[in-house]
């Protein structure tokens, strides 16, 4: 049954939502980007990697930014090692068939990353199995176990660091948040490393 919407409320709602989320990410998660920073660079100068995993649209924002640092971000530029964990359609689904979906990106990591690299599990609740389980497995594989979450962080409070939680229970909203940090992540790489 359709009802009728007051377009310009909710118009302006979503607006409004959004910078009030935006201003409190700002000062929440400022600390935990400069600690990402300083791992991530120093993972590339080492010769390591950036690898992105999570699902349905935290999948897309890990396949966004491993494309932003592999080809180019602002300018061209040496490309920046990273990968995203979600775009292998054969691994997930051998994965998920041969050993369940919530090994799917934990067998990846066990396969490409070394010690020095930096892991970035990215969930709205914080509770996704899979990415809980790949974030163990960077720790111990001495790999940076790193994460964007929201809600509170829920479960992966407890494995991930550093963890950038944007201070928002809206899935949309902390999703626009994750991608603005990623973005920022980017150009803060490119002038870390001398590329911009």
């Amino acid at each position: 049954m359709k009802t009728d919407m007051d377009l310009k409320t909710f118009y302006d709602a979503e607006f409004d939502e959004h910078g009030d989320v935006a201003a409190r990410t700002r000062d929440a998660c400022r600390a935990a980007f400069g600690r990402l920073l300083g791992v991530s660079v120093n993972a590339i100068q080492a010769g390591g990697k950036i690898m992105l995993f999570g699902n349905g649209g935290s999948a897309a924002d890990c396949q966004h930014l491993a494309t932003e640092l592999t080809i180019r971000y602002k300018k061209d530029r040496a490309p920046i090692a990273a990968i995203a964990l979600t775009t292998d359609t054969s691994a997930l689904t051998a994965g998920g068939n041969d050993l369940g979906f919530e090994e799917i990106f934990a067998r990846q990591l066990l396969a490409l990353g070394k010690p020095g690299d930096v892991a970035i599990g990215i969930s709205t609740s914080g509770n996704s199995e899979n990415v809980i389980r790949a974030l163990n497995a960077a720790k111990e594989m001495r790999i940076v176990a790193a994460a964007f979450g929201g809600r509170g962080g829920g479960r992966m409070l407890s494995v991930a660091e550093p963890f950038l939680i944007v201070p928002s229970e809206t899935t949309a909203r902390i999703q626009e948040m994750h991608i603005m940090l990623g973005q920022m992540l980017c150009g803060a790489l490119e002038m870390e490393l001398g590329l911009a």
